[in-house]
């Protein structure tokens, strides 16, 4: 569940929103669906279909697939998916998002800079 979550919210790709930038929205689509394969099916599609999640907290879980389907369509290039398989997405994350700046209201996550001296 831990690697789950952490795959739902951790990409280069999702930024964090802070003051007058933050809404409801904006925080609400800051998540990644992913392929978990047959996992998908055992966690009744909160993997795959984590955005509709966001967006309708309250839907039953058995209408996320469908609403997903729609939410691609509405949201265009603000809807995030990464087909990445698991292992190399929890690698790539881990490398890549070790922090965020804390400058700005727009917020994305950082890798450290390796410096050689």
């Amino acid at each position: 569940l831990v690697l789950i979550t952490f795959l739902q919210h951790t990409d280069e790709a999702v930024p964090h929103y802070r003051g007058k930038e933050w809404t409801f929205l904006r925080g609400a689509l800051a998540t990644v669906d992913r392929d978990y394969g047959v996992l998908n099916f055992l966690f009744h599609h909160i993997t795959d279909s984590h955005v509709a999640h966001h967006l309708f907290s309250t839907m039953p879980h058995y209408h996320a697939v469908e609403a997903t389907k729609h939410l691609k369509k509405i949201l265009g290039k603000y809807y995030l998916s990464d087909n990445t398989p698991v292992l190399q997405a929890l690698w790539k994350s881990t490398r890549t998002c070790r922090f965020v700046e804390d400058k700005g209201e727009v917020l994305w996550f950082k890798a450290p800079v390796l410096c050689v001296d």
